[in-house]
């Protein structure tokens, strides 16, 4: 019998949808604040989980991945009186089934729970997924997991793929995972770094040149795009692609054809196109930087490279494979961790990701020499800086603070006031961004800043907005 947990603080709402979903033949289970609902989907394998946005102790929002990762790794069901758009979207991007406004009538509801089980049945008779090759991709958290089953997807098909996702999250390794679970393995993987193409050699990098095409072209030169046939081309950064080319490079992902530069006859190529981007190309559309039909074309299949502050149960298992990698790499002794050197890593924020995390590792390294266990200290000063002040302040907010093996830190100098009103503005901001569910209403609500305001604020500390 499918279990179905209703989370809402509004007795009259548990009580219908309890009912409603009794009379489905499920077996409801109720829950009226945030805590109480997490214990309950930690204890019970759930299959559906109603999940009210405004609870009295915390945002749903922010529990919605917790809820996911539980034994039953339910589908979240969105119920609140409180319609927000850019809500609707957080929650949708973490994995949410449906996003409902009450007042809804029960039916709706039930539409909703009906569909989400029918879906969670037919996956379960589903032939099992493919075994995927990810060498290199490190982790089990449900938000990798959630990148993985869409590289799976579009690995089984020739669709066009756009793989976003901040700097350092390892876009070029989804990117390869795709090439190398498709039918193309084993063929070219031809990489294009669009943020390092010169704006003047573009076009000739891209499609090829013909001899005398241009002062300099004293010979015929063979494009990257002709270089990927029967391969993968790999356009990483694709949001800084000059607006000029777009458009003939539009066609040539239509038509899978294209002109060198100089020449009056088209070649055709077959190729599979993946592009990545740490950009809004969608905001970019709309302002007119980036083309949308171009856009649409890239986004047959969608990767979400998840930050590491949101796959932080990764954080572990990425050190010690790093390590391990290194150690080998330097023919040095693999390296013991103390619990406190894990503490410290998950207690910091990551803005460079995976890809800081490994040069930590190979600092934290550099500084352990020939010692054999690797303890907060090894870490960067800057780091353990950071780690410090996340202590202290979650002590002042009642929250127990970490001990630290290595003994006091470092007195260090004082900041100017400016670098510390810059560092005080950028914690209020992310403690903001999480306690409101990234809601720019609700942000603008709380802080009294206007939604400009906030935006320029939030682009000047590196927060998504």
């Amino acid at each position: 019998m499918p279990k179905v947990l209703i989370l809402d603080d509004d007795p009259m709402m548990n009580e219908a949808l309890a009912n409603v979903v009794a009379r489905l033949g499920h077996e409801p289970s109720c829950a009226f604040t945030l805590s109480e609902g997490l214990d309950l989907a930690r204890e019970e394998a759930y299959d559906v989980v109603f999940l009210d946005v405004r609870l009295p102790d915390g945002n749903g929002l922010e529990a919605l991945p917790s809820l996911r990762a539980g034994p039953g790794a339910p589908e979240v069901i969105i119920i609140t009186g409180y319609g927000d758009p850019d809500g609707a979207e957080l929650a949708v991007k973490n994995g949410a089934w449906d996003y409902i406004q009450k007042p809804s009538s029960m039916g709706r509801m039930s539409l909703a729970l009906s569909r989400a089980l029918q879906y969670r049945a037919e996956k379960t008779v589903s032939p099992g997924p493919m075994v995927l090759k990810r060498e290199g991709i490190v982790g089990a958290s449900l938000r990798l997991n959630e990148a993985l089953e869409r590289l799976a997807q579009a690995s089984q098909t020739e669709g066009n793929v756009l793989i976003e996702g901040e700097t350092g999250t390892g876009k070029e390794l989804l990117a390869r995972a795709v090439h190398e679970n498709s039918p193309r393995a084993g063929r070219r993987f031809v990489v294009v770094d669009c943020a390092a193409l010169p704006e003047s050699l573009v076009e000739s990098i891209l499609f090829g040149h013909e001899k005398g095409a241009f002062t300099g072209a004293d010979r015929a030169h063979e494009g990257l795009i002709q270089q990927a046939h029967g391969g993968t081309l790999f356009l990483d950064e694709v949001g800084e692609l000059p607006l000029p080319v777009q458009k003939a490079f539009l066609r040539a992902v239509q038509e899978r054809r294209f002109r060198p530069v100089g020449s009056d006859r088209e070649i055709g190529v077959d190729f599979r196109l993946i592009a990545a981007t740490n950009r809004d190309l969608e905001r970019m559309a709309q302002e007119g930087r980036f083309r949308k039909d171009l856009l649409y074309r890239l986004r047959t299949h969608f990767i979400q490279a998840p930050p590491l502050r949101e796959r932080r149960e990764d954080i572990r298992e990425l050190a010690v494979y790093h390590v391990n990698r290194l150690c080998e790499r330097y023919g040095t002794e693999t390296k013991g961790f103390s619990p406190e050197f894990f503490e410290a890593l998950s207690l910091y924020e990551w803005p460079g990701n995976v890809r800081e995390l490994f040069n930590t590792m190979e600092e934290a390294l550099a500084a352990a020499g020939d010692e054999p266990t690797l303890y907060p200290y090894h870490l960067p000063i800057a780091l353990r800086a950071r780690v410090a002040r996340s202590s202290v302040e979650n002590h002042e907010e009642g929250l127990p603070a970490p001990s630290s093996p290595s003994g006091p830190l470092e007195q260090g100098p004082l900041p100017t006031l400016k670098a510390f009103r810059e560092e005080a503005e950028r914690r209020y901001l992310q403690r903001l961004w999480h306690r409101t569910g990234a809601s720019r209403k609700e942000m603008c609500r709380v802080s009294g800043l206007s939604r400009t305001r906030l935006f320029e604020l939030l682009k000047k500390h590196g927060i998504p907005s």
